[in-house]
């Protein structure tokens, strides 16, 4: 079968850079399920976009689909014919619903058959099918109408371009009819370009001052930028999501060197960062201490035979922007970071839970209970919490809202404010995301975790909890991060008692009988998801979980240190037997004595496990009080032999009511063991 490349490019308007990848992916992924449903073969696919155009390249499609055959199976011969040999209406229905008469339906089998061949259509009817279709199929929150016309894309669309091998498909999609000519760059190119052949597209292209890959146009700004910036001996801020959407703005990308007067950087750094990425799509450069250069890197989407106009024209749009930032960190600097609470009391955190003044002062005395706890600083925590809303009402944050914390930072460190309660007005909000950067101080870390327990027992506390997808206030994100906070930075905290001040802080405003409860175990919760990434079994999450432990750091090291024992190879007996061991002690009838009496045992291994236990007991009670968990585990591990010879040669319940009794209390010994660790017998 015969095999050839095939191309189609629409020619739209601008297309919303951020969108771009998303469109282009999806474009690609629309003509692959038609054609692998139209069953056309191919060797490879790849998707080109740019500003002003959506393309797919097909190599090697077959030009002719398979024939196909349909066999469609119907009633059984019993149900599709009455005693006397006439139709039924299953019968009746099958023909009908195959489009034929009943007489062409196959009846030798024990069902009825109607098979079809069906042969296979020209490749090219197939594609302008599978290409409407892919476009309709297109993620567009919004389409557009233009002119007159009915149709409705993202853009107006400008031309089409569909060829496979050297033959023009002949169709009309969204207004536009297909034929071999596409555009060039706007200014370098303004003809029309006509495509040679779908193998030759890139080329023609880029002989008219477009480059239609993607991924070349993003390496080219990237290694350009590189190098740009090391000439001016700085690194360059290329987040990923702006590189992307650059890549998007340009056809024929020339980065250039802009610079602007260095007065500016006496504003925060974050500020000027944040206002020439996102209004105005620059990469700003930093020195190798990390502070930013009076430079930016600007993409152009020009060749131009004088480049300094260009930069000239950026540095005269950027110099508004800045001296806005400029005038905001003034005018905020005017008077103390601590009277902007005074405008928070009139702005209302939640309806039922009061002002964002009321959540500072919660947060400062929880704050400070925190610290007690984790060996930080009481007074700066305290500070911190009643501080670490205020620069929500300055003016720098209100035209910057990503600089929230950020500016709490310059103010405090400005009205002399200690530089780690400085810290910790930025660090609160950390970590920002998954896998971020986490408080480097104590008190950062304090008011970063009373501020989202606040968040948690407030809004739980109003019964506002977490449906599937909707998490307003996002209680899974304040939960992980305060887990993230506590384990990875070692902080013992006793969430129990954290919680209870927190609920006690809020008073009468929210419900309180099982709150506590609640808002553990939805913290907790959140460690299963991260154990699970973490490709610990859920078995071993359990086996601590039953035993609640209230501090998080603890929790991890006892589910460590069982992860550690289940690679034992005594573990799994050991599992066993404390399954075994607490399916025995639920049974057991009466109360359990507290005491083991020697008198009781009539069987040598009785003596034997006991010794073994009381042995144990000795060994492991200075390591768990160090939490050493995993060496305790390894010790109860030699337990397994006594153990074994005890079950083997001991019936646990026997007649005598004391012997028996006596027993279980021996089990419930050895039960206590590893119940200061986990719950083993979860892991059986």
């Amino acid at each position: 079968m015969s095999a050839l490349d095939f191309l189609v490019e629409l020619g739209t308007e601008e297309l919303p850079p951020k969108a771009l990848n998303t469109l282009a992916e999806a474009f690609l992924a629309g003509i692959d399920k038609g054609l692998q449903a139209a069953g056309l073969n191919y060797e490879t696919k790849t998707v080109y976009a740019a500003p002003r155009r959506l393309a797919v390249l097909i190599t090697s499609l077959a030009t002719q689909q398979p024939d196909r055959s349909i066999n469609l199976d119907g009633p059984p011969r019993q149900a599709a014919f009455d005693a006397e040999g006439n139709p039924t209406q299953a019968a009746l229905g099958f023909a009908k619903k195959c489009g034929v008469e009943l007489s062409e339906i196959d009846q030798s089998g024990p069902k009825l058959r109607y098979s079809q061949s069906i042969a296979g259509k020209p490749t090219a009817s197939l594609l302008p099918t599978i290409v409407e279709d892919s476009l309709n199929d297109l993620p567009i929150p919004k389409r557009m109408r233009w002119g007159a016309r009915k149709e409705e894309f993202v853009r107006p669309t400008q031309w089409l371009v569909m060829l496979l091998g050297d033959e023009v498909i002949d169709c009309t999609i969204l207004a536009q009819k297909a034929g071999r000519d596409s555009r060039g760059h706007r200014f370098h190119h303004p003809e029309n370009v006509r495509i040679t052949s779908p193998a030759n597209y890139l080329a023609d292209l880029r002989a008219a001052y477009v480059l239609a890959d993607a991924n070349e146009r993003r390496d080219i700004i990237s290694k350009r930028t590189e190098e740009l910036a090391t000439r001016q001996e700085g690194t360059a801020i290329v987040p990923p999501a702006l590189l992307d959407e650059v890549t998007a703005l340009v056809e024929w990308p020339v980065p250039l060197v802009c610079s602007f007067e260095e007065r500016f950087l006496d504003v925060p750094q974050e500020a000027l960062i944040t206002t020439m990425q996102d209004n105005q799509k620059y990469f700003c450069l930093l020195d190798a201490d990390g502070k930013l250069l009076p430079r930016f890197i600007t993409v152009a989407n020009i060749e131009s035979k004088d480049p300094q106009q260009i930069i000239a024209g950026n540095e005269k749009v950027v110099r508004p922007r800045l001296t806005d930032a400029e005038f905001f960190f003034k005018q905020d600097k005017k008077q103390k970071l601590e009277d902007f609470n005074l405008r928070l009391q009139n702005v209302v955190f939640q309806e039922k839970l009061g002002s964002v003044y009321d959540k500072a002062e919660r947060v400062s005395k929880l704050a400070a209970f925190i610290a007690q706890r984790i060996g930080g600083n009481t007074a700066w925590a305290s500070r911190a919490g009643l501080l670490s809303k205020c620069d929500l009402s300055t003016e720098m944050v209100g035209e910057f809202p990503e600089m929230q914390g950020v500016a709490g930072y310059y103010y405090a460190l400005n009205d002399g404010e200690p530089q780690e309660v400085a810290l910790a007005l930025n660090e609160q909000y950390m970590p920002r995301g998954a896998g971020a950067e986490l408080p480097t101080t104590l008190t950062g870390a304090a008011v970063a975790i009373a501020d989202k327990l606040d968040t948690l027992v407030g809004i739980f506390g109003i019964g506002m909890l977490p449906t599937g997808s909707k998490d307003p206030y996002a209680l899974r994100r304040a939960a992980l991060g305060v887990l993230r906070i506590l384990i990875d930075k070692k902080l013992d905290l006793d969430l129990n008692d954290a919680v209870a001040f927190a609920v006690n802080a809020f008073g009468a405003k929210v419900k309180a009988a099982g709150l506590n409860d609640a808002v553990l175990e939805f913290i907790f919760d959140r460690l299963r998801a991260r154990y699970e990434d973490e490709g610990v079994d859920v078995a071993t999450y359990l086996s601590v979980r039953a035993l609640k432990p209230g501090s998080a750091l603890d929790f991890d090291q006892r589910v460590q240190a069982v992860e550690a024992f289940r690679k034992l190879p005594e573990a799994a007996a050991l599992a066993a037997v404390n399954k075994r061991v607490s399916n025995l002690l639920s049974k057991a009838e009466g109360s359990i004595p507290s005491v083991v009496e020697a008198k009781y045992f009539d069987n040598a291994n009785e003596f034997s496990l006991y010794s073994a236990i009381q042995q144990a007991d000795q060994a492991v009670q200075p390591m768990a009080a160090a939490r050493q968990y995993s060496e305790s585990l390894a010790r109860l591990a030699a337990l397994r032999e006594p153990v074994d010879a005890f079950f083997e040669a001991v019936m646990v319940n026997a007649e005598d009511a004391k012997v028996r009794a006596n027993r279980y209390a021996l089990l419930a010994r050895l039960r206590g063991l590893f119940l200061g660790v986990a719950d083993i017998s979860l892991l059986s």
